[in-house]
């Protein structure tokens, strides 16, 4: 099985112990502070140093941060742009992917939970947050075998309505063939939790066709509605292209900037070592 190891910005707000810091407890091992005898009564935590420099006389104890479990959820676009095979299949991507994360997540002893949309989020691939070692395995075989036929992803928008309010690891995963306004309102229905932008893509789907000499005649297919267009292929028009598709990822960089996320390319599988050295650069 594979495994990446992540890892949370802000302290952990959980109550259950885990891996990450937190700013709660009393009797863990991250020094946090001074406080009162009566409000953390354990004399075995008598600090008598700082109690004798206390200006109002005070016993005081030394209290300190306990490590906790925070909540990890898969927010996933499942709609049918999501089926494009290239190099592989985007979806079969996706299943490594939540393959890895729920596993990871039992490791390191939190709670995973995934969310599916496309025109809505759709409750029968809704999983609630929960514990368990074969989670991930039993999902990642439904989503492989899934032939996805969602119009768009619009549900994206109302999955925070599915997430506990806990402030929670949120991966959204997802090509982001969305419009860009889309995009961010997404990212601010998510904004109270940690979110993580995964970008599953594939190097032939950003490569125009060949066109040698004066072009050729391509049909093209919309991977979400389905739709067909015939197009002569000039080498002008391949090279418009690859401008508007550069334009899209530099705006696409730009909007994750501003909402100061830093987005984790998946391009052409799933590479746990890639998602490591993203939390640990």
């Amino acid at each position: 099985m594979k495994e990446f190891s992540y890892r949370v910005a802000r302290p952990s707000l959980g109550h259950f112990p885990g891996h990450h810091r937190s700013r709660r407890g009393d009797s863990g091992h991250e020094f946090r502070g001074h406080v009162p005898l009566q409000d953390a009564p354990d004399a075995r935590r008598l600090d008598l140093l700082a109690s004798l420099r206390d200006p109002f006389g005070q016993w005081l104890v030394r209290v300190a941060s306990e490590r906790k479990a925070v909540p990890v959820y898969a927010v996933a676009d499942l709609s049918a742009s999501m089926g494009y095979a290239g190099e592989r299949r985007k979806l079969d991507v996706l299943a490594d992917f939540i393959e890895a994360l729920a596993w990871s997540a039992w490791r390191t002893g939190d709670a995973f939970g995934f969310v599916g949309c496309d025109e809505t989020a759709r409750g029968d691939w809704l999983v609630p947050l929960m514990r368990s070692q074969g989670a991930g395995a039993m999902l990642a075989r439904r989503l492989r075998a899934l032939q996805p036929t969602g119009r768009n992803a619009a549900g994206l928008r109302d999955a925070h309505r599915l997430l506990r309010r806990e402030r929670s690891l949120v991966f959204v995963l997802s090509d982001f063939h969305l419009p860009l306004a889309d995009i961010e309102a997404v990212l601010a229905t998510l904004a109270h939790h940690e979110v993580v932008p995964v970008l599953l893509w594939d190097r032939a789907e950003f490569e125009p066709p060949a066109a040698p000499g004066i072009g050729r005649l391509a049909s093209l297919v919309d991977a979400e509605t389905g739709q067909r267009r015939l197009l002569w292929l000039r080498g002008s028009l391949r090279e418009r292209w690859k401008r508007q598709l550069q334009a899209r990822r530099e705006a696409l960089e730009a909007l994750f900037r501003r909402q100061r996320l830093r987005p984790l390319v998946m391009l052409d599988g799933f590479d746990a070592d890639a998602v490591t050295a993203h939390f640990h650069r």
